[in-house]
Order: structure tokens, then C-alpha cells, then sequence
């Protein structure tokens, strides 16, 4: 299977990085819709479930409506590279999705913020918005990542075979697409989560990497 159209030059990977300006014109605006006394939450449901990246003081399951998780950006960095690109986990449109909610230290600083945007936000992948979070009778407002549809890495329903080889065979910076995979479903399940989505493409990709000379034949 061939590489995504739109996904295999590094040049034009390269062009898409946002500037340092952009990135913090991006952190401000982001910050403004918040209280200046309100605690900042960040909403978790990919790798800053396991890997959040910043300090933080409380820790909440929770849901929030009108998006749910799913696997439809390329990674062409961190899980794959520009020929033969991942795919991980953003917000799509519709349903609902559970997930870790982190309330960070009022320590937290600019820097560390900084850095988070830098890791999420450098491709313009996603959009940061506010949404709330339902976590038992509370409801808490928290920053979320969901897809920004205009990006060139949007990678829209995918049919299920194409999402099972992009995940099983691409590797990036931080390791393989099936890792993430398998690391998501396992935080999820910890936490008492059950993604049926997820379970059902993490038993499929097991299956493909299980059959004699599957990567070999990538």
C-alpha cells in the first residue's frame, strides 16, 4: 500500500510548522478564554493520558460530548515519517469521548506551556478549544485538542484495512503507530474505560503483526 497523497514530501512537511510567533499567538489565544483565577485543566485521550508532560495536581475520568476520539491524522514525525506515515488519535466530530482530565499546578509556567503547544500544536494539527468536562456530578471546563480538518495530515474516514497497515507499519520519532495504539488502549482500560472502537482496531492490528512475515511484506 502506498503512502497518503499529500503525505510523502518532507518540504512541504517542513513548510507547515508554525513559526515561534504563530505558536504563541496560539498559547494566547487559547489562555484568554480561560478565568484568570479558574484552575487550568487539559482534557486527555491519547498519549497525555500517559504522558501529559507537565505537572499536575488532580486527576479526573471524565466525558465530554459532541466529539469522540478517533484515528484519522497522520503522524509523520512522532509515529511515522513522511513515506510511510501513522496514524494517531485526535477529536472528530459527533458522539462522545472518555477520558483523563489533569488539573496542573498553579505553578504551572509560560515555558512549560510553552513546550506543551510545541509538541501538540506545531504542525497545525489541532485546534485548541474549551470544552466541559463531565467527571461524576461536576463539570469542568478543560482544554482539548480536537482535529483541525484543514491540515494536509487530516486523514478523514479511512477504511478499516487502510487504518489497520498505516498503524501496523509505520514507525517515527517517539516508536511505531501500533505501540500508541496499544499504549491507549491499555491506559484506557486502567482507568476503567472502555473504547469499543479502539479495542476492536488494537485486536486487528495484533492480528496483522501476528501473521508470518507481515512487516516484511509492508
Amino acid at each position: 500500500m502506498r503512502s497518503p497523497p499529500g503525505c510523502h514530501d518532507p518540504v512541504t512537511l517542513e513548510a507547515e510548522r508554525l513559526s515561534a510567533e504563530a505558536l504563541e499567538r496560539s498559547l494566547d489565544e487559547a489562555l484568554a478564554g480561560r478565568g484568570p483565577r479558574e484552575p487550568l485543566w487539559i482534557f486527555a485521550y491519547g498519549s497525555l493520558m500517559w504522558n501529559p508532560g507537565l505537572a499536575f495536581v488532580a486527576k479526573r475520568v471524565g466525558t465530554i460530548y459532541g466529539y469522540h476520539r478517533d484515528f484519522c491524522l497522520w503522524s509523520r514525525v512522532n509515529r511515522g515519517t513522511p513515506e510511510r506515515p501513522g496514524l494517531v488519535l485526535t477529536l472528530e466530530r459527533g458522539g462522545s469521548c472518555r477520558g483523563l482530565a489533569f488539573r496542573l499546578t498553579g505553578s504551572t509556567s509560560r515555558d512549560e506551556l510553552r513546550a506543551l503547544w510545541k509538541r501538540e500544536m506545531s504542525l497545525g494539527s489541532y485546534r485548541p478549544r474549551w470544552l466541559d468536562c463531565h467527571a461524576g456530578g461536576d463539570r469542568i471546563p478543560v482544554l482539548a485538542f480536537i482535529v483541525n480538518r484543514a491540515c494536509s495530515g487530516y486523514a478523514g474516514r479511512l477504511p478499516m484495512e487502510a487504518t489497520v497497515h498505516a498503524i501496523a507499519t509505520a514507525r517515527g520519532k517517539y516508536g511505531s503507530s501500533a505501540e500508541y495504539l496499544f499504549q491507549t488502549q491499555a491506559t484506557l482500560e486502567s482507568h476503567g474505560i472502555l473504547d469499543a472502537r479502539v479495542k476492536r482496531l488494537a485486536d486487528r492490528v495484533r492480528a496483522y503483526l501476528a501473521k508470518p512475515g507481515a512487516l516484511a511484506r509492508a
